[in-house]
């Protein structure tokens, strides 16, 4: 059953280190207050991410927009900036600190993206928002027999009891 099949959330502010704490906080009480609590340390991390990104390199203002969407069984996270620049992806070097933001979006989320949005542009992730816990969510789809072997001149091997398919 579908309760609520869609869930949104806005928050505008200006990208400075004070408010990206702030926005980081309001993101976490929000996916909270859904019930997603096991999307609240990657959503943050990401949102985290990309407000470093506004502070860092848009111009000529800071302010921007943070969307939070969850339509079925996905959270969209977005960032829209007033500078029309796209960031681009890119592999840092072991020696620099910095550079390294969008790989670690992509690394966390299962798609994202840039699209121009006039004014400025949107940058965006997505993340799957589970209904069962975190444990279950990442359980194997086979199940392995750990059992011991009574027959020890037998094949070692694991073998397969029993496949769940989801």
């Amino acid at each position: 059953m579908i309760r609520q099949p869609s869930r949104h959330c806005t928050v505008e502010l200006e990208a400075v280190p004070a408010r990206i704490g702030h926005a980081r906080r309001l993101v976490s009480a929000q996916l909270r207050l859904w019930h997603l609590d096991a999307l609240v340390d990657p959503a943050a991390l990401g949102v985290t991410e990309l407000l470093a990104n506004v502070h860092r390199h848009a111009r000529p203002s800071k302010q921007c927009t943070v969307e939070l969407h969850v339509l079925l069984d996905q959270l969209t996270v977005s960032v829209h900036d007033l500078d029309p620049r796209l960031p681009l992806l890119r592999t840092a070097g072991g020696w620099e600190t910095s550079g390294r933001g969008l790989a670690l979006i992509a690394a966390l989320s299962e798609s994202w993206g840039v699209r121009p949005h006039d004014p400025g542009k949107v940058v965006w992730f997505t993340l799957p928002a589970l209904t069962a816990a975190p444990e279950e969510a990442r359980a194997p789809h086979t199940r392995w027999d750990t059992a011991p072997l009574e027959d020890a001149g037998a094949d070692s091997r694991p073998r397969p009891r029993s496949a769940r398919v989801g």
